[in-house]
């Protein structure tokens, strides 16, 4: 990982001949050509030009410019959501009779296509244990088409060995996809170990201010080729609109990212110990179960902190009622402090067994760390449980 904040500032689409100093927004449905030879050279892409928004937009390829270098990636895709990049990358590379081997710890939507929507066009799955890498190489079957994962998941925070797996990958010719939802390019870099495809919900931090939502894929050129076929015939690109609000976020990631970690490390030291609460988990607590592989691949312990309070359900009901100052959402990755309740929101269509697998119990409370004054965090968390 590198501080890349200064190409992420001054990487934008080319000025027009009014001499813009940020780009403009490109509110439109569709391009002119020249002429018919041109008309024609552009979709047979014989000629690299603009044709129509849903394929392509000069707003959308600024953002996807920033993020492939950003991400160390040669191409990348823009949709409509983080679900449509899940989706769509998915669904791009994979036919009936494939299979997926993806770690359990999953966002509940991922969960939801792989167990009730693939399965009906004969895609099937294996869920595989991030605590028990030794066993994922014999869930690997000749069907086996790609390997699926997040590190850190959502909203267990647990990790997986990105060296580790880019090498099972290559040794068995798979593919690699990589949610780095929670990570950032700020905080860590799949590629760098093998990952084919990395995926954001841009919704979350890319945007960081809870304004606009999108999804983006990076990752190997020709992948990405068929990722781009499948999605603008899907109707699932991003607007121009929302590619100019992230590409202006990207701006700040850098700064953002490293405030959000500052202050989660802060609220989860604060907050250890506490008599309330069962557990506090932030990737770079010491005593983190995976503490010395976060330290390996991470450059931060990112800005989630997830707290198990003692009580289950009804007590961390209680907790979130009694805060005053941090709001309550299923989002992340926003300025302002957010608490969740995964088992009954995010993660409520999961069945208990398979929320139990996970690590999501009626009691963890998933506390997104924004960027107010951190005394200000830790007291109005600190006061909920008293």
């Amino acid at each position: 990982m590198s501080d890349n904040s200064t190409e992420a500032i001054r990487l934008q689409a080319q000025r027009s001949e009014y001499r813009e100093h940020s780009v403009p927004l490109y509110l439109t449905s569709s391009f002119v050509f020249e002429d018919a030879e041109q008309a024609r050279a552009v979709f047979a892409e014989e000629e690299q030009g603009q044709v129509y928004s849903r394929y392509a937009n000069p707003n959308v390829d600024e953002l996807l410019q920033e993020l492939c270098h950003l991400e160390k990636a040669e191409d990348g895709f823009a949709f409509a959501f983080g679900m449509g990049a899940i989706f769509g990358s998915l669904a791009a590379l994979l036919q009936s009779g494939d299979h997926v081997l993806a770690a359990r710890s999953l966002f509940g939507s991922t969960h939801q296509l792989l167990t009730k929507t693939f399965p009906k066009w004969g895609i099937s799955y294996t869920y595989a244990d991030a605590a028990k890498p030794e066993e994922w190489e014999s869930l690997i079957t000749p069907a086996t088409k790609l390997i699926l994962i997040e590190t850190p998941s959502n909203p267990g925070l647990e990790l997986i060995d990105l060296e580790w797996l880019g090498e099972l990958k290559r040794k068995h010719n798979l593919l690699l996809v990589v949610d780095n939802c929670f990570a950032t390019p700020v905080l860590q870099n799949p590629i760098e170990y093998g990952a084919d495809l990395v995926l954001h919900s841009a919704t979350k931090y890319i945007d960081g201010q809870g304004r606009v939502l999108g999804g983006i894929t990076v990752g190997r050129k020709d992948l990405i080729a068929e990722v781009r076929y499948f999605a603008r015939h899907t109707g699932t690109a991003m607007s121009p609109f929302n590619a100019w609000v992230l590409s202006k976020s990207l701006e700040t990631l850098q700064l953002r990212v490293e405030k959000h970690c500052e202050n989660a490390f802060k609220v989860a030291e604060a907050l250890s110990g506490n008599p309330t609460l069962e557990k506090v988990n932030n990737p770079f607590l010491p005593d983190f179960p995976q503490y010395e592989l976060a330290k390996k691949q991470m450059l931060l312990g990112g800005g989630i902190v997830t707290l198990e309070v003692k009580g289950g359900f009804d007590a961390a009901k209680a907790f979130i009622d009694k805060l005053q100052m941090i709001s309550i959402s299923a989002n992340l990755g926003d300025t302002r402090t957010i608490a969740t309740h995964p088992a009954s929101t995010t993660h409520s269509k999961l069945s208990e067994e398979e929320r139990a697998a996970t690590g999501i119990t009626s009691g963890l409370v998933r506390i997104s760390v924004g960027l107010e004054r951190v005394e200000d965090i830790i007291a109005d968390l600190e006061q909920a449980l008293r």
